[in-house]
């Protein structure tokens, strides 16, 4: 029997190619002599000359050779081949740092090619997580070695990083942001998920409210942030003048009131509907077994439909505080606080790197938030722990 020969993975071709094509193209790190002035790009052969940028492409050839005959274990060599390329690029920036900063006051800035690079391999990386089928947990492991390897490098060789300076700067003002958004986020999704299991419990009990109620959450999905922040900025200022134990707890038009209803609001679409999907969702040859066996309405509801509909309700978990993550950004422009303050500060004073100081940590938490959801639901579905 002939067996079909597969053809490469486009996907992956593609990736490795238009990277290939960032990386020697496109500047990789800027030099300016302080934080005012405007840096100068360099490309990897400005770096480290011809000869060195062409054996630099080697990797990436070796990588588009994976992706020609992506037979299994030419994708685990390529799977290896992403991770330690992820790994090298904080190293470029130590060698780029030592070779072309030379003084104290000088940045060090990460250009277009890095973050392309960065942002290719990334998905390059998710591309072959898939085609291997490994579990998702797994699938965020590899990137402890980058993780490490940045950590190192930042120690020992990055401290001209503009980023890195940025931060010093306003380490303890960045802490403060962090929790400030953390606290915003975990008190909106812990308020919408109580609020959600309750409508969804409503709504699966009376029809009629089924429609009312996925009817004003879809219509709240529609209004843009900044508009319900204004929407609200009215009636809260009332209510903060004329209500005297509301206006003591700090309830005022800007502020974390607004900011709060306003991330509830968006909150409680994918919490519902995924409570509710759930809950609908489970065998009713299951819960009729359950009554056979002379358990009530209550034990049923609790030891046999909601953890058969527990991974799906995570799901809207998971959904709903990556989701949240992002709109606490946009509440800083109210006063509510959080890393959202650094990015709008630096599109204020055009410093780029200030920006990234605010929007690179709600990046890595929105993914973190994703990895041990994500990983609790694999686990808890059935089947997930073996």
């Amino acid at each position: 029997m002939r067996l079909e020969k597969s053809g490469p993975n486009v996907v992956l071709l593609s990736l490795t190619l238009v990277a290939l094509a960032a990386w020697l193209g496109l500047d990789t790190v800027s030099v300016a002599a302080n934080r005012i002035v405007p840096g100068t790009g360099y490309r990897v052969d400005e770096v480290i000359g011809a000869g060195g940028a062409l054996a630099t492409a080697l990797p990436w050839l070796a990588l588009a050779g994976f992706a020609w005959r992506p037979a299994r274990r030419h994708l685990l060599l390529a799977l290896v081949l992403v991770v330690l390329m992820l790994s090298a690029l904080p190293a470029w920036l130590a060698l780029s740092a030592v070779t072309l900063v030379d003084a104290p006051q000088a940045r060090l800035g990460i250009g277009a090619g890095i973050w392309g690079v960065l942002f290719l391999l990334l998905l390059a990386l998710i591309e072959l997580r898939t085609r291997l089928v490994l579990s998702r947990l797994l699938g965020w492991a590899l990137l402890l070695p980058p993780l490490a390897s940045a950590a190192l490098c930042l120690a020992r060789w990055l401290e001209p990083l503009a980023l890195w300076q940025e931060y010093r700067g306003r380490s303890g003002q960045f802490l403060g942001a962090v929790g400030e958004h953390l606290l915003l986020v975990g008190v909106a999704v812990g308020a919408s998920l109580v609020l959600g299991v309750g409508l969804a419990l409503a709504m699966r009990r009376w029809p009629g409210v089924q429609k009312a109620g996925f009817g004003m959450l879809n219509f709240l999905q529609t209004i843009p942030s900044i508009a319900l922040f204004g929407l609200l900025l009215a009636p809260l200022a009332w209510l903060s003048a004329n209500v005297d134990w509301l206006s003591a707890l700090g309830v005022s038009g800007i502020g974390w009131a607004p900011a709060l209803l306003a991330l509830v609001g968006y909150s409680l679409l994918p919490m519902v509907r995924n409570t509710f999907v759930a809950l609908e969702a489970v065998n009713p040859g299951v819960i009729d077994a359950a009554r056979g066996m002379g358990m009530s309405r209550g034990q049923v509801f609790r030891q046999v439909r909601l953890p058969l509909a527990l991974p799906v309700i995570l799901e809207g978990i998971r959904i709903t505080t990556v989701q949240a993550i992002g709109l606490t950004a946009v509440a800083a422009l109210i006063g509510a606080g959080g890393l959202g303050t650094f990015i709008f500060q630096g599109l204020g004073q055009a410093a780029m790197d200030l920006v990234l100081l605010g929007a690179l940590p709600i990046l890595l938490l929105a993914l973190l938030v994703d990895a041990l959801l994500g990983a609790l639901t694999d686990i808890l579905r059935p089947g997930g722990a073996e």
